[in-house]
């Protein structure tokens, strides 16, 4: 790795992140999972999606690497904590720049719909949540699953990024596409928002009403320009998805961790905090959502 600067190890995949010199090369190292993401993002790249030029890769080491162009030098997220570090609260021009991005990620995906394909257990990760919580395998759990994959056959399918959020937004476009798949037409970009609440609230910030409000009315713009449609009628059934998303693969192995099993626990109180609001309302608010330092205080 001669003439490159460590960045960071991969957090949801072996390898490591590292930085060329000038700044304008970024190089990803991995195994096999790491060939399938390169290639699909050279193949979204052709389809317009607003993604990193990919310039090199190859094998070494025993490793595989992909070298791709910059495309900016910090995420919206962490331009969201610097904001927050300023004032305590996340500027309007990161919430422009997220819908700006989501924007264009929106029209290049609805220029190539797929056909119409079972997408939901890859995407929520179904399989795994229904494994770890088997007490959340019932009947009332899959009808409002059912419910939800009726509604959004009225979308076009598209490929998806299914780990969508500000952590991978950067101005100029959006990185690390591991978690590929198909997913109905704003799966990705409608609940970005949202996600720091299924976080915890503990990320350093916070998003207000007033800015998910204004994030989805943008994108609820673009949305009708290309399919004649507001979108966000199916944030709730997206939302649902995001329910399964973040309880996947939280159940700990080590019952020594109480840290791990109290985020366990507070994953399935939103899950089924989400599930009560989604049956009576169609609709998830995630702003009633309680911090994970709160739900721990409550069950310490």
């Amino acid at each position: 790795m001669g003439g490159w600067e460590f960045v960071k190890d991969r957090t949801a995949a072996e390898g490591a992140v590292w930085r060329s010199a000038d700044g304008l090369l970024y190089q990803r190292t991995g195994g096999e999972e790491l060939r399938a993401e390169a290639e699909f993002q050279q193949l979204v790249a052709c389809l317009g999606y607003p993604v990193p030029e990919i310039v090199g890769s190859g094998s070494a080491d025993g490793r595989y690497f992909v070298v791709e162009r910059a495309i900016g030098d910090s995420s919206l997220h962490e331009e969201a904590l610097a904001d927050a570090g300023r004032d305590g609260r996340v500027g309007h021009q990161v919430i422009g720049t997220a819908a700006a991005v989501a924007s264009k990620l929106l029209q290049a995906q609805a220029r190539h719909p797929l056909p119409a394909t079972p997408w939901f257990a890859q995407a929520a990760f179904a399989a795994e949540v229904f494994e770890e919580n088997p007490d959340f395998d019932t009947p009332r759990v899959h009808e409002a699953v059912e419910h939800a994959l009726d509604r959004l056959t009225r979308l076009p399918m598209v490929h998806g990024h299914l780990d969508y959020g500000l952590p991978n937004v950067l101005r100029a476009g959006v990185i690390d596409w591991q978690h590929h798949g198909p997913v109905p037409l704003g799966y990705d970009v409608y609940p970005a928002l949202d996600i720091v609440a299924f976080k915890g609230g503990g990320k350093g910030y916070t998003i207000t009403p007033e800015q998910r409000s204004a994030y989805t009315a943008a994108l609820d713009g673009t949305t009708a320009s290309l399919i004649g449609r507001r979108v966000s009628e199916h944030l709730g059934d997206f939302l649902l998805g995001k329910c399964f998303f973040f309880l996947a693969r939280m159940r700990p192995t080590d019952h020594a961790r109480h840290d791990k099993h109290i985020k366990w626990q507070y994953r399935r109180a939103l899950f089924t905090m989400g599930l009560d609001q989604y049956e009576s309302s169609g609709t998830i608010d995630t702003g009633t959502f309680p911090t994970l330092e709160r739900f721990a205080a409550e069950h310490r």
